[in-house]
């Protein structure tokens, strides 16, 4: 008889976990309070861009971003076959564009310890510069070319994941509105607000930004707090730009549909999703000193969703030390489409009771109590 594995939360994290585990011959059922990635998952950019991100420390998270992305590859056409349907997957490669000479010195100091990790990092200038990027702004003197870096189309591929769950097997029930946990010490027990009761043999708990209402439940403290990302997008030709560039104030994502994603604009507002004036004029404000045609262009759409960020940046994944058949696998902060397919193993790797992946280490769920 299969082992019965209940995941909480229908993200991106939650599917991709339920999709590797359904491969590796689990009964997975995903319970989910609205909409399979309807929050963060849904509304990201979808970069793909550990080195572009993380300059500063070569750390576990950075490790566990770099290893992601690199599975990716294999990690997509598998989604692909599975569900039936295509999602973009663009190896465009990035641009860390900077705009003073001392900001140079530090991007050769981020090149030099991101060889290390076997980067393609090359600092370009001028005339090179201007090949890979024509319209970038004259204003941006350098920038450092990762060809390795890659984006997807976010919402394409959550769904794409969903389906590829329902192909497999998973059961996806949403629109619960809550979900108890009533019994976890030493069997499980889940409760909707509806009345229907669900039990498993192990537990997944892949909530996002709701997950520190489960505190008083296990006794531990979770850290996860809402952050409200803001996000537009522009019409613009298919080619006009090609590559995600990535500066200090914040990024553009060019998308094989036309559009030209512009993000994130971050506050603390809660749970509420609403886009505001003052969020989206934090972007326009700016980008056009790296595209001036966007000078005279309007966002022709304006998103927000919710991000899940712990207190000390790193998610938390791992089983807990008093229950071992409950994992936690959340509070990935704006990496979740970056980190789902490294998160989704390192689960069902923890399930398979395989020896745990190293970086896990920096990530263990009770390490704020």
């Amino acid at each position: 008889m299969k082992e019965r594995i209940l995941i909480l939360g229908g993200g991106v994290i939650g599917l991709a976990t339920a999709f590797e585990l359904s491969r590796r011959d689990y009964d997975v059922t995903v319970l989910e309070k609205s909409t399979c990635g309807g929050q963060a998952s849904g509304a990201a950019a979808g970069m793909l861009a550990p080195f572009s991100e993380i300059g500063e420390d070569p750390d576990d998270f950075f490790l566990l971003c770099l290893d992601s992305l690199r599975l990716y590859k294999q990690w997509q056409q598998d989604v692909k076959q599975a569900a039936k349907l295509d999602f973009e997957y663009s190896e465009s490669g990035s641009l860390h564009a900077v705009y003073h000479e001392a900001d140079v010195l530090s991007l050769q100091t981020r090149q030099s310890w991101q060889r290390e990790f076997g980067a393609e990092a090359e600092l370009i200038t001028g005339n090179r510069l201007r090949e890979l990027e024509p319209s970038l702004s004259e204003d941006v003197i350098a920038a450092m070319y990762y060809p390795e870096e890659s984006h997807v189309f976010a919402p394409d591929y959550v769904r794409a994941l969903e389906a590829a769950c329902r192909h497999q097997g998973v059961t996806i029930v949403e629109h619960l509105e809550s979900v108890e946990v009533c019994v976890w010490q030493n069997e499980l027990l889940l409760q909707a607000a509806d009345g229907r009761k669900f039990t498993g043999d192990r537990l997944v708990v892949c909530s996002g930004a709701w997950s520190k209402e489960l505190e008083d439940i296990f006794g531990i403290r979770i850290p996860v707090y809402p952050i409200r990302g803001q996000i537009c997008a522009y019409e613009v030709p298919v080619e006009q730009v090609k590559h995600i560039v990535y500066t200090s104030q914040g990024y553009l994502v060019p998308k094989g549909n036309g559009t030209l994603v512009n993000g994130a604009s971050e506050d603390i507002a809660g749970f509420k999703t609403e886009v505001t004036e003052k969020g989206i004029s934090r972007l326009t404000n700016w980008n056009k000193r790296i595209f001036p045609f966007l000078e005279k262009k309007t966002p022709f759409h304006t998103w927000a969703g919710l991000r899940p960020a712990t207190q000390d940046g790193f998610p938390l994944i791992g089983k807990l030390e008093q229950a071992s058949h409950v994992v936690f696998a959340t509070g990935h902060y704006r990496n979740g489409i970056l980190l789902s397919p490294v998160t989704a193993i390192a689960v069902a790797d923890l399930l398979d009771n395989k020896q745990a992946y190293a970086p896990l280490a920096a990530c263990k769920p009770e390490r704020f109590t």
